[in-house]
């Protein structure tokens, strides 16, 4: 059982809770340790269609925890390869959709973490803030890579060298989130958008993943090669072979993620 996480599984849904209220689940070794292997689980879990990450109480993650000892000047980097570049990796890499229901405050790392879902979805109470050039630092856990590409490179360098918050409203309208909901349906809103990938060509989804994340840094030419590539292996699959006969014998299709 987890520490420092709530796991749950329904609907195909895993539903992963961040559950450190007190600290506004602020990250620790353990809980850095557990997020990697509960994501790592639910993407070898067939059971597993989509993955929903939230936080328990006022806040989705404030990032690092402060209490723990310093790892100081000279291991900064030790502990980024260690504990959260591992994280964002496996989020973006792996084909399972991610959805983040940003619940209140993301902060530092868990801004990020936050960024690196493939959806979010946020609480008018939500904010969002690149904390780090207040103590001197730059923003890791993939913050200088993820911030660009979704909210341009203006924006998202006032948000890391002003280092001021960004409320749930602004968050929608520059394109931090796809969707702002009223605190009271944010989880309900979520679980609708989490069941309906589960319930999705989950094949396709992991391909357009991989096909998104290679051709961010690709020439146009190479961009219509690898989605040529891409689409052989989709129109191989028995999602693609049910969508087809779903849409023949007008009904919904019913698919298995093969």
């Amino acid at each position: 059982m987890a520490e420092t996480l709530l796991l749950e599984t329904r609907d195909g849904v895993r539903v992963i809770t961040l559950n450190r209220p007190d600290v506004l689940n602020a990250f620790t070794a353990t809980m850095g340790d557990e997020l990697h292997d509960a994501l790592r689980d639910a993407e070898q879990d067939a059971a597993v269609r989509s993955v929903l990450l939230t936080g328990a109480g006022r806040g989705f993650c404030s990032g690092q925890d402060l209490r723990e000892e310093s790892p100081g000047p000279r291991a900064y980097g030790a502990l980024l390869r260690t504990r959260y570049n591992r994280i964002i990796l496996r989020m973006r890499t792996m084909e399972t959709p991610v959805l983040a229901a940003v619940n209140g405050v993301a902060a530092g790392a868990g801004c990020n973490l936050a960024l690196a879902a493939d959806l979010r979805i946020a609480s008018d109470r939500a904010s969002f803030i690149e904390v780090f050039a207040r103590i001197g630092l730059i923003p890791d856990s993939g913050g200088t890579w993820l911030l660009p590409r979704l909210v341009g490179t203006g924006r998202a360098l006032e948000m890391m060298m002003l280092a001021e918050p960004v409320d749930a409203p602004t968050a929608e309208r520059i394109g931090l989130v796809n969707r702002v909901v009223p605190h009271d349906e944010l989880l309900p809103r979520a679980m609708e958008w989490a069941a309906r990938l589960a319930q999705g060509p989950t094949r396709a989804y992991g391909l357009i993943k991989r096909g998104v994340e290679r051709n961010l840094s690709a020439d146009l030419r190479s961009a219509l090669d690898y989605e040529a590539f891409l689409q052989d292996i989709a129109g191989r699959t028995d999602d693609h072979r049910e969508g087809v006969s779903a849409f023949r014998e007008k009904r919904t299709p019913a698919y298995r993620g093969r």
